[in-house]
């Protein structure tokens, strides 16, 4: 399954952007507002819960400086990544489009789809104010 966020545009450089997006601990910033739980858990892995939602353990799997983050499930039942693409627009301007992947079975990406979805919608719509 491949789902991915519509592109946000941030007034800093692509290289700020990745900066702030390399620092796990930020993304307690982007998170939604029925977040229940967030803890870092070292400088590469922090772990989040939603309201009604099990515990989630991301890790920074691959960085590709000033233009990708890759986060990917540290355990778990759920195999998936979560990548922030950068691309610089001007001196003090970038844009950032996240993509989901993961494979699952077909009852389980029914379920899934929805919320990840509205996930994903909500970490790049707050990440112009955060950065």
């Amino acid at each position: 399954m491949k789902l991915e966020s519509p592109k946000v545009t941030i007034d800093k450089s692509a290289e700020k952007t990745f900066e702030f997006l390399s620092e796990v601990k930020n993304f307690e910033k982007l998170m939604p507002e029925n977040i229940s739980k967030f803890e870092v858990l070292d400088s590469d892995k922090f772990l989040f819960a939603l309201k009604g939602m099990p515990e989630i353990v991301l890790k920074k799997k691959e960085e590709i400086p000033h233009s990708k983050i890759v986060l990917g499930a540290a355990g778990g039942k759920l195999d998936f990544s979560l990548s922030a693409d950068i691309t610089e627009i001007e001196d003090n301007q970038s844009e950032v489009k996240l993509n989901f992947e993961g494979e699952f079975n077909a009852m389980m990406a029914m379920m899934i789809k929805g919320p990840i979805n509205k996930f994903l919608e909500t970490l790049a719509k707050n990440m112009p104010e955060a950065v």
